[in-house]
């Protein structure tokens, strides 16, 4: 039997050497500091056997937007790990019993991770609840557009000044889009402006290009980073441009920025990985041999601690009135039957008596819940039991928030 307790900023370092043993790693010493940073700011618990710690699970402070343009707060976890000495004892299933219960406690509706293995967090309650793609562009030749690309400037902005130039513009493209966490000076610099990215140390610093007239709010902007790439020809072949964020106020600011994207010198291929599933770009390009999706995969992870707050924390698109039969074996307060009312005014969500018009468990509720996934899709599946025709159709058009949830915030 493991105890379950806070892990002290003494034992912060053991720890990240139970990550790096379960997940594989070595990391070189300037992330192992990042890392010890990182952690030393997040919630810390630990599975303790004895004197070992046996397991481990850490929780940024974040808050999520969802519909509406409003933010919930969303613990996201990261540094999951179990030792292999104590793997099926129960472990991780302590461990998220109690994060889950205090996320509760703490007023968090939601809690939201990164799965390293799909497989295991749905038996926690949570649903895949956004979609990446990774899209790469042949750039050996220029960029066919169906658009005009904006003709302002573009214009190099210094890593140094990214929180004065594009976080700004981040954060309110942020609100616009459902499932996005929010960003910190710190994380910023830690996640998306150091100097040598973690997985790749041959790729170049970040490199920022913003559209717009200097002294003027930038109207969208791409972080990247490049490398030359060796086919094991004598001679080199064209460098890779790694797109680490791209965003953009018009589908005209995105085109101008692809096609600068796809422009730079000694460059044969773009590569984007994070993208939403509804990017301009496969619409826009010309050519679509030229600009092709190469993978597609779940992202953001969710679990609805507090579904009654979820659900009347999130605008609705459209009205609907339905009675829910839900599950939750994790957290019993979130299972019945319950009445939902919603729409553009508000929502309620109260016990009730009258037979459901749709039965299904909170995982399916949270891989719904900010309209990336369709309830109709689940019905289809058979994880969705629809006991009045049409209520799925009627549930999937209030929940749908107008552009497809997404984020690119791995954690």
């Amino acid at each position: 039997m493991v105890d379950i307790r806070e892990v002290p900023e003494a034992d912060v370092d053991r720890a990240q050497e139970l990550a790096y043993l379960v997940f594989h790693d070595r990391p070189e010493p300037e992330a192992r500091e990042r890392h010890h940073s990182l952690l030393t700011r997040c919630r810390r618990l630990g599975a303790y056997d004895g004197d070992a710690l046996a397991g481990f699970m850490a929780a940024h402070s974040f808050r999520l937007s969802v519909p509406g343009g409003t933010d919930l707060a969303c613990p996201g976890l990261t540094f999951v790990s179990v030792a292999p000495t104590h793997r099926r004892r129960g472990v991780l299933t302590a461990l998220m019993d109690e994060q889950l219960r205090r996320a509760a406690a703490q007023g968090s509706p939601l809690v939201a991770l990164w799965a390293s293995e799909a497989a295991i967090y749905g038996r926690f309650g949570f649903g895949s609840a956004t979609q990446g793609l990774t899209i790469e562009i042949d750039s050996t030749r220029p960029l066919a557009l169906r658009i005009d690309p904006d003709p302002r400037p573009l214009r190099l902005v210094d890593p140094d000044e990214a929180l004065t130039v594009i976080a700004p513009f981040h954060e309110a493209a942020r609100r616009t889009r459902a499932g996005r966490p929010t960003r910190s000076a710190r994380r910023w610099a830690e996640e998306w402006l150091c100097e040598q990215d973690e997985e790749d140390e041959e790729l170049s610093p970040p490199r920022i290009i913003a559209v717009g007239e200097p002294g003027e709010p930038v109207a969208g902007y791409v972080l990247y980073r490049t490398k030359h790439e060796d086919d094991g020809a004598p001679a080199r072949s064209p460098g890779l441009v790694r797109v680490d964020e791209l965003e953009a106020a018009t589908p005209a600011v995105a085109a101008a920025l692809w096609q600068c994207l796809a422009s730079l010198d000694l460059t044969g291929r773009v590569s984007a990985w994070g993208r939403p599933l509804d990017d301009p770009l496969l619409h826009f390009a010309a050519d679509r041999d030229q600009v092709r999706v190469t993978a597609q995969y779940p992202a953001l992870w969710l679990r609805l601690v507090d579904v009654r707050a979820a659900l009347t924390g999130r605008s609705w698109a459209a009205p609907v009135e339905l009675v829910l039969e839900v599950s939750d074996t994790g957290l019993p307060a979130n299972a019945g039957r319950f009445r939902l009312k919603a729409g553009p005014g508000g929502a309620a969500y109260e016990t009730a008596r009258a037979a459901p018009d749709l039965t299904l468990d909170v995982r399916e509720l949270a891989a719904c819940y900010l309209g990336g996934t369709r309830l109709g899709e689940l019905v289809a599946a058979g994880l969705v039991a629809e006991h009045t025709p049409g209520a799925a159709a009627a549930l999937d058009a209030a929940l749908y928030p107008g552009r497809l949830p997404h984020t690119s915030d791995e954690f």
